[in-house]
């Protein structure tokens, strides 16, 4: 029974602590800009408000375009030959900017038994990585 008391003191100091932070496991978009122009929109004239919304949507334009931009054929190369050569240490993923957990993961354990490599460089090949 004591151990069950602290496990869940433990239990409800830490969702206290990390209750406030929750990650999705697939890419979420938040709707902020319908937010925005919605209280524009209601606290000034239509012309600025359209012009606020035109703004804005050129600016979400440009980061979409800036976000798919395909990656130079060097980079690619370069990718390649770091996953060829030293993809043991998962230095293209290193590379690559990837998050240093998950490299440290593929490390330990030789590429997810070689699956994650083919994986990457699957991806690398389609330029997907």
């Amino acid at each position: 029974m004591k151990k069950f008391k602290i496990s869940l003191i433990a239990f409800t100091i830490s969702m206290l602590v990390l209750g406030g932070t929750a990650y999705a496991s697939f890419p979420a978009k938040k709707e902020k800009a319908a937010e925005q122009t919605t209280t524009v929109t209601d606290k000034v004239s239509p012309e600025v408000a359209n012009a606020t919304i035109q703004a804005q949507v050129k600016a979400d334009e440009t980061t979409v375009s800036n976000a798919a931009a395909p990656t130079s054929l060097d980079d690619k190369w370069i990718t390649l030959l770091l996953w060829f050569f030293l993809g043991g240490f998962a230095a293209h993923r290193w590379y690559k900017k990837k998050p240093a957990g998950w490299n440290i993961l593929y490390i330990i354990t030789l590429g997810g038994c070689g699956v994650w490599a083919i994986i990457d460089l699957i991806n690398i090949l389609t330029d997907n990585f």
